[in-house]
């Protein structure tokens, strides 16, 4: 199960916000894996139990004489601290002192419909009136809470990087700096493909600006710390620390329905990742950011706990993505303009008798209808074709396709194979469309 790190609490559509950030009325907590705090609970619990046991068995059959305690006064008690220091100015710590100023925690107000009538009944309102007067008007809330990064300063103007599934649903934002000042957010762009999003404040009072550094110069072992806001903006900047596990490793990602919509190329790390780390850094020694936390594994399919298992999106990708962001507001990528199955979700009876493949073609996806004029529609693909390659890339389902063409840019030309009645064939393709061109997919079918 892999979690977006968020402290969420609600899982709504994405929304723009341009609105002034009132004081929400209440405030909401909440993590996905905070569950799994009881089993550990219970874990130490019970450890605890036999030692304890274990101790009053030694102590009851020790023979401990009862011998008197000493009377007399207890001056002779006091004791005073050492004049002996330690210097614990470690590499850490210089890195962590670097980038602290210029981490935040993000904060996703939403509307909530807020209803007076009880109340004016009890006072003799009207019930009518006052639900009327009531409904009309929407308290801003505090939704969730994640961390974010300040990158980029222009003037007064600053810019932070966050995930997009921290500001999901959002209708106003606000960000938290490490001294504790409030600031109005406005949302740049956002992509949830790669779960990233900017925001922009006014940082007049913002000193400090994180560098990235270079991902791909990262090595397994290494150390690596996460910087952000566990829980919640009450335990902002907090630090934690353990090493690079892994430098490129593929996860499926999902939707808010749960469905797996692609893969994602991350780094892994066992720095402790909890709920609100969302949009954080992950750094190395030298205070450069090297990843956006996004995700940890807190069990796998079985229900088995997992620990140490924290993911962040390598600063390469951040980077490419951001500069999009801040450029158009959003990601341009091309799209085929086709709805379609994965070939696993058809029955081996109407693989043969409707698409009339072949036994040995097992794994690809079948297109249920191509938009007029669209890059596919163009190269020759129709209805009930098996796209088995793309650029000379098998394909498995539906998300290795998207993962596939999100490789390329709008005019790129691509190779693909596909089955036609049963008879192989390849083409050429130009992705002279894109995703946010396509029509709306009905709900059986992806789109691309």
């Amino acid at each position: 199960m892999r979690n977006m790190m968020d402290n969420n609490n609600q899982n709504n559509q994405s929304n723009d916000n341009n609105q002034t950030t009132p004081t929400p009325q209440t405030r909401k907590r909440g993590g996905l894996t905070l569950t799994k705090v009881a089993v550990t609970a219970l874990v130490a619990g019970l450890l605890g139990g036999g030692a304890a046991y274990g101790g009053i068995t030694y102590f009851n059959n020790s023979g401990i004489n009862d011998t008197a305690v000493p009377s007399g006064s207890n001056s002779t008690g006091n004791t005073k601290t050492s004049n002996v220091t330690v210097n614990v100015n470690s590499q850490s710590t210089k890195a962590f002192n670097k980038v602290k100023g210029a981490m935040v925690s993000v904060v996703n107000l939403q509307k909530q419909s807020s209803s007076n009538s009880t109340l004016g009944q009890l006072f003799g309102q009207d019930s009518s009136s006052s639900s009327n007067s009531s409904s009309s008007k929407a308290a801003l809330e505090e939704a969730s809470e994640g961390s974010g990064v300040v990158y980029k300063k222009d003037g007064n103007t600053a810019y932070i990087v966050t995930n997009n599934h921290v500001v999901s649903g959002s209708s106003a934002l606000r960000v938290v700096t490490s001294s504790g000042k409030q600031l109005q957010a406005k949302l740049v762009g956002k992509d949830s493909v790669t779960d990233l999003a900017v925001l922009k404040v006014n940082g007049a009072s913002l000193k400090t600006v994180a560098s990235f550094g270079n991902s791909d110069d990262i090595k397994v072992g290494e150390t690596a710390l996460a910087i952000g806001s566990p829980l919640g903006s009450q335990y902002a900047t907090s630090l934690t620390e353990g090493i690079i596990s892994a430098k490129k490793r593929t996860i499926e990602t999902t939707n808010s329905a749960g469905t797996q919509t692609g893969n994602a190329t991350v780094i892994q790390t066992d720095a402790a990742i909890n709920p609100g780390n969302s949009g954080g850094a992950l750094i190395n020694v030298g205070g450069q950011v090297v990843g956006i936390t996004s995700s940890k594994i807190a069990s796998d399919a079985e229900g088995t706990s997992v620990e140490g298992m924290g993911f962040a999106i390598p600063s390469n990708e951040v980077v490419n993505i951001i500069n999009q962001l801040v450029k158009k507001g959003k990601v341009v990528r091309p799209a085929l303009g086709i709805t379609y199955v994965d070939l696993a979700n058809v029955s081996s009876s109407q693989q043969k008798s409707v698409l009339k493949l072949p036994s040995s073609v097992d794994a690809g996806v079948v297109v249920m209808s191509a938009s007029a004029d669209s890059p596919a529609k163009k190269a020759g693909l129709a209805k009930y074709d098996v796209i088995t390659e793309l650029g000379g890339h098998q394909i498995s389902d539906q998300s290795t396709l998207r993962d596939l063409l999100y490789k390329y840019k709008l005019n790129d030309t691509v190779s693909m194979t596909y089955y036609h009645n049963g008879k192989k064939q390849t083409t050429k393709v130009k992705l002279t469309e894109t995703s946010s061109q396509l029509s709306k997919s009905t709900t059986a079918t992806s789109e691309s």
